[in-house]
């Protein structure tokens, strides 16, 4: 049976492997159409990320880790270039008639899902334990997916309900932003 919990400091190695396995640099062309996750993370990273309540994992009944999800505060994540860019465009957006702020939101992401488990509904199963986590502190979640990444944006418009809010280029590449309302139960979909 699968477990989903948030994510604790004995997860940070399966985080890592997992991340290894489907990090974009390490698939070639084909692989990448089976998703990917673009933003690498260092053990301290998740470490620090961990301790904010910020890691959900799914374990298979072997205790394997076969999937994780990140979701933090903008301060958090602003070691990355790409989450202050994104920030940089929030005067300009909205979601649902309400502006986007970092008071408001938070960045959930990268998500990763071991291709054995893909289409088996752990995507909602994962992010819904997210959502009740960060209900508590945010109404709104923002993410963003590169458009190539064509099953991501799948998967999280259709099976989870993200809109999307935004189109931008960042590094030579394209990518989207999406929004969620934190008040909509993903597993009645």
């Amino acid at each position: 049976m699968i477990q989903t919990r948030i994510g604790r400091k004995e997860d940070i190695n399966g985080i890592l492997s997992l991340q290894e396995k489907y990090l974009f640099k390490n698939l070639n062309k084909i692989e990448r159409q089976e998703g990917f996750v673009t933003t690498p993370f260092t053990a301290n990273q998740i470490e620090e990320i961990i301790e904010q309540n910020g890691v959900f994992i799914s374990l298979n009944e072997k205790n394997k880790l076969i999937a994780y999800a990140f979701a933090g505060s903008w301060t958090y994540f602003e070691q990355w270039e790409i989450f202050n860019f994104m920030v940089s465009r929030f005067p300009k957006l909205s979601f649902h008639g309400q502006k986007i702020t970092t008071e408001n939101s938070f960045q959930y992401g990268p998500v990763c899902i071991d291709k054995k488990y893909r289409g088996k509904g752990l995507l909602n199963l994962i992010f819904e334990e997210m959502r009740v986590e960060f209900l508590k502190k945010h109404p709104i979640s923002i993410t963003f997916i590169n458009k190539v990444n064509v099953i991501s944006e799948k998967a999280h418009t259709k099976k989870l309900g993200w809109e999307i809010i935004d189109e931008f280029e960042f590094n030579n590449n394209s990518y989207i932003a999406l929004a969620f309302n934190m008040t909509h139960s993903v597993l009645m979909l």
